[in-house]
């Protein structure tokens, strides 16, 4: 989906009814990592695709594994297992790219992030959302949104613009500019 694209989607989003809104604030998207459920706002997620090969970019932080091609478009993929300081995700049948839309010094782009499975979409009345705990994760605070309570446990739910630093977000943005993926390595 190129720029404009986006922007219309938003568009669209911003002519919504305000309780329209809500509700698809308190929705959440739901996915192991490292035997971890999380979950992020389903606002951020573009698409779900199945694990494919990703084109390896030389000299790249660890947890960026490569790029994807999507519909013409390079997509920067990441290792959310890695960035979260876990062993890195093993592909499976279950394996899946998310594509996620973070901003980036103003622009809206797109980042693939490989989870171990997608559970389901949750929601989870804002009244059930914790705060970010001041220790008992395993990941950086700043990486948490909060504390979703479901049936009793306890979902992990991931601040986008945090996960990546906007130093990161800007190395993935330059990566998507300068990167070419073969017409072979096109997802559909």
């Amino acid at each position: 989906m190129n720029q404009l694209a986006v922007q219309q989607d938003k568009q669209k989003i911003g002519d919504r009814p305000q309780d329209e809104l809500d509700e698809s604030q308190n929705l959440f998207l739901t996915f192991m990592v490292g035997g971890e459920t999380y979950g992020i706002g389903i606002l951020a997620i573009k698409e779900i695709l199945e694990y494919c090969d990703v084109t390896r970019v030389p000299m790249m932080p660890d947890f960026i594994q490569g790029v994807v091609n999507v519909r013409g478009s390079v997509v920067p993929v990441i290792d959310l297992s890695l960035r979260l300081g876990s062993e890195p995700t093993g592909a499976n049948k279950r394996t899946c790219i998310v594509i996620i839309e973070a901003e980036s010094e103003g622009e809206v782009i797109d980042i693939g992030v490989v989870v171990d499975a997608v559970n389901e979409v949750l929601e989870i009345p804002a009244g059930e959302i914790e705060a970010t705990p001041a220790f008992g994760a395993k990941i950086r605070t700043d990486f948490i949104q909060g504390m979703g309570k479901v049936q009793d446990k306890f979902i992990i739910l991931l601040d986008v613009e945090h996960v990546l630093s906007v130093e990161e977000l800007s190395i993935l943005d330059q990566v998507t500019r300068d990167s070419e993926v073969s017409p072979e390595d096109h997802v559909e």
